[in-house]
């Protein structure tokens, strides 16, 4: 009952002992709160009753009981670090038993060896044990051996073995009440769906196991571990840092096992190096290499050695010794048996190759690159990295390219297996080496043609297809029905001058993991690498008048690949981090500019335009024709105002994540029928002004309102649609916005940094969400945005780009106008009506927005007001 019913049974243990049992009983009664202690509470406290129930076996002389006590406490003794003494129980425990009890003593000594990393041993146990547990019908400890037996094949990578068991296991649980066991059970087909490489099913897995585990009401520090895992290789580090360090402030708190502990810390100190936080990574590493070599754990310590020494490379330290010690963990990891051997191998190799070691480097990275022929795609990219390396020891520019080109593609065969465009863009940093590698092998030998195919190869490659569309998951949709009403409310807190409650406040955070958490479980529609780049046809579309501006960033320096007039040319600019810094600059100036009285900025604000000219296109800036431009930035260049610098200033100008990107929104034709949808949301400085007159100019009616009853259609005769007021609610604006031609929405933006699929547009009814606009089957061909903060992004992965815009141009839009960063309201109205009458005119949005800006006047508010909007995309 301990596990099926925790609480149920600590209680009534307590009641049996207060009620004078047997000595016999007593010790029942007090394994089962040493149990209980053990597993969900303290350790110290549990090592005390276990010895009592020992001691109550001895007195009943039952040889049996004293065996079946003997085994808990040897668990027990091994979770509080005291290692030695816990194997001496189980000595002790073996002797005592006989039949069906030692079967079931060998079983938890099997489990100790997994603890302890002592793998061999583990399935030696388990293999005298079952077929005990079988012959005595013994249902639930059979289970329980086939659990375990499955997880230790997982650990050392055998998949097939552990599915056959974990598939045996479940028809018996399914026969139980166990329910703890059967939560068990769900958690570990989620360990095994990530070891195979099935991420989505993983997280949803762990979710169910971790809700099965709540209504239990059991501690969950196992899950944390292996959720912390599956986070990390899906490109969630920082929320795997997080985790592991507030599972680790719980177990402290509750004097819980020494080894779930140091497990922790391994994760922690994983995920901190993952993260770019190397120093936490180094503080977590070195705590949980001493707790495992105090316990005797040398499988774990090798492990947490290993992150040590990739903590201590990456905080720039890099020596003779550490090539010898990551050697000698890389050995003895392949002695274990351990699936992270070749990591060991290729960071002993890649210190090697720094330090000038090449044959060194060369034998340590031949093992690594062993791996790339079989395994998970995480374990085939570590081979492919080392063939890479190989190939640029030994000069071969195309040995280099071959690796990194069949790595990548691993790369992309995993990622097209995530449905979420969030886990498809983070997922791309586990390739930014290899798309480095090739690169500045393409700028060495290859020419300005090659450069640009392989910075095409790992750029924005999260808009190469749509992301999976959520599913009709009706769980999901009320969950986000209820999160916009609760997001309502508390703005509406906020706009009374009042704060919301801090239990408004929780309940929304727990809605948006919630919804988070179901759509990080969509499985992609399998492999699959989007668009790649024929430079050929990006040539002939570009024509003679029209220059593409691709940015590459090799080492810290900015590259300028322009493209044009059937060349690609190559010019050098400046540092990227001093462009960042200019970048961040000229923020803050165009925010000071939106507020009257900001006048004096202005010419500040020019000249860092200026300057940032020449750090990202250098030369290249006196090239550039009389025509149209493109600019193809890197993510980490998403916030530059591109009409701000002085040679794009006065030109037709889009932007754009790539140039794949850029081809697929060209060639993207218009749906039939031309329907335009205009929407105002609530609370705008300006009312959102330009709204009712572009519904004048256009001849629209407003929108009956949801509950106004029947009337005509205003498309039906060629009418916008203009939803505002109660009409403009969450549900109406996306069947309006499906399959548009153009949606003009005026509403406040909200850019979430910490979560950017939470950026939003404020509607009638609560929030418009990124994840709203997913659901959509087309998104509208031209979008307008006319609010600040839309064209803001977060740079995630190897090169991405997660907001709005880039959730839109995958879905169907080839053209946006957006802003980012915040203007000044007033202004935005005749820069709206501007561009209008361009599109009228039939101009593009590029077109449109360059003649807006010259309409408006010459002071400092509309012109800061013009360099904020861009256009994205070729609509």
């Amino acid at each position: 009952m301990v596990f099926a019913a925790p609480g149920e049974a600590l209680a009534r243990a307590e009641e049996l002992l207060g009620a004078d049992p047997s000595p016999l009983h007593a010790s029942v009664a007090h394994q089962v709160i040493g149990i209980w202690q053990r597993d969900f509470g303290d350790t110290r406290r549990a090592l005390a009753h276990l010895r009592r129930a020992r001691e109550l076996a001895a007195r009943a002389d039952s040889a049996e009981r004293e065996a079946d006590v003997l085994a808990t406490l040897g668990v027990a003794l091994v979770h509080a670090g005291r290692t030695r003494d816990g194997l001496a129980a189980f000595e002790r425990g073996v002797a005592r038993g006989t039949g069906h009890t030692r079967a079931r003593v060998l079983f938890r000594r099997a489990y100790v060896w997994w603890v302890l990393g002592r793998h061999g041993e583990a399935l030696e146990d388990v293999r005298r044990a079952v077929p005990v547990l079988r012959q005595a019908d013994d249902v639930i400890w059979t289970a329980r051996a086939l659990t375990l037996r499955a997880t230790v094949h997982l650990a050392l990578g055998a998949v097939d073995r552990a599915d056959a068991d974990f598939t045996a296991a479940e028809a018996l649980w399914d026969t139980t009440g166990q329910e703890h066991d059967k939560a068990d059970a769900v958690e570990s087909r989620g360990l095994a769906a990530f070891r195979s490489g099935d991420v989505p099913a993983a997280l949803r897995l762990l979710d169910e196991a971790e809700e099965r585990y709540a209504k239990l009401g059991t501690p969950t520090f196992m899950l944390t571990i292996r959720r912390c895992e599956v986070l990390m290789a899906a490109g969630l580090a920082t929320e795997a840092l997080a985790e592991a360090d507030g599972a680790i402030a719980a177990l402290d708190g509750i004097g819980g096992q020494s080894t779930r502990k140091a497990e922790l810390l391994l994760v922690a100190a994983r995920a901190a190096r993952l993260a770019g936080d190397p120093q936490t990574s180094l503080a977590r590493a070195a705590l949980a290499v001493r707790l495992f070599a105090g316990q005797r754990r040398t499988w774990y310590e090798t492990h947490a050695r290993l992150v040590l020494l990739e903590a201590r490379v990456a905080t720039g330290r890099a020596s003779g010794r550490l090539v010898a010690d990551a050697a000698s963990v890389a050995e003895r990891l392949a002695a274990f048996g351990a699936p992270a051997a070749p990591e060991a191998s290729l960071l002993a190799g890649r210190i090697a190759l720094g330090l000038g070691w090449t044959a060194d480097a060369e034998r340590h990275l031949a093992v690594a690159a062993r791996s790339r022929h079989g395994g998970p795609p995480l374990a085939r990219m570590t081979g492919w990295a080392a063939q890479a390396l190989r190939a640029r020891a030994a000069g071969s520019t195309r040995g280099v390219l071959e690796a990194c080109r069949r790595g990548l593609d691993v790369l992309d065969d995993h990622r097209m297996t995530l449905g979420a465009s969030e886990l498809r863009a983070r997922a791309t940093a586990q390739g930014a080496e290899l798309a480095a590698l090739a690169q500045r092998a393409s700028l060495v030998s290859g020419g300005p043609r090659r450069l640009l195919v392989w910075s095409e190869r790992w750029r924005a490659t999260v808009l190469s297809a749509p992301p999976t569309r959520p599913p009709a998951d009706p769980v999901l949709l009320s969950t986000m029905t209820a999160f916009r009403e609760l997001a309502a409310r508390a703005d509406e807190a906020r706009t009374d001058g009042g704060r919301p409650a801090p239990a408004l406040e929780r309940e929304q955070r727990r809605l948006e993991r919630e919804i988070r958490s179901r759509t990080l479980h969509m499985r992609g529609e399998g492999p699959g690498d989007g668009d790649r780049l024929d430079v050929g046809r990006l040539l002939d579309r570009l024509g003679d008048d029209l220059r593409l501006v691709e940015l590459a960033v090799l080492d810290g320096r900015v590259h300028v690949l322009l493209c044009g007039q059937g060349r690609v040319r190559r010019f050098e600019a400046g540092l990227l981090t001093e462009a960042e810094r200019e970048a961040e600059h000229v923020q803050a100036g165009l925010r000071r500019l939106a507020h009257p009285g900001g006048e004096a900025r202005l010419p500040l604000v020019e000249a860092a335009g200026a300057r940032l000219q020449e750090l990202l296109l250098g030369p290249a800036a006196a090239h550039l024709g009389n025509g149209p431009v493109v600019v193809v930035p890197p993510s980490r260049l998403h916030r530059v105002p591109w009409a701000l610098l002085p040679a794009l200033r006065e030109r037709v100008l889009s932007v754009s994540p790539s140039a794949v990107s850029w081809l697929r929104a060209k060639e993207t034709a218009p749906p039939p029928g031309g329907r335009q949808v205009l929407v105002r949301g609530p609370g705008l400085a300006s009312g959102g002004a330009e709204v009712p007159e572009l519904a004048d100019r256009y001849g629209a009616a407003p929108r009956p309102r949801e509950n106004g009853g029947a009337g005509a259609d205003p498309a039906a005769d060629g009418r916008p649609t203009v939803l505002e007021g109660d009409a403009a609610r969450v549900p109406r604006v996306l069947r309006e916005l499906d399959g548009a031609a153009l949606a003009h929405i005026a509403a406040h933006g909200t850019f979430r940094a910490d979560s950017p699929l939470f950026s939003s547009l404020r509607m009638a009814d609560g929030p418009l969400i990124v994840h709203d606009f997913e659901r959509l089957d087309r998104s509208p061909y031209r979008i307008i945005l006319s609010c600040c903060d839309t064209a803001r992004f977060a740079s995630v992965g190897a090169d991405e780009l997660l907001g709005l815009v880039t959730a839109l141009l995958p879905l169907g839009t080839a053209g946006v106008v957006a802003c980012s960063a915040p203007v000044n309201d007033a202004a935005v109205v005749p820069l709206m009506l501007a561009l209008h009458k361009g599109l009228d005119s039939g101009l593009s949005l590029a077109e449109a927005l360059r003649d807006a800006r010259a309409a408006l006047p010459d002071d400092a508010v509309h012109r800061a007001t013009g360099w904020a909007f861009s256009a994205f995309g070729a609509a």
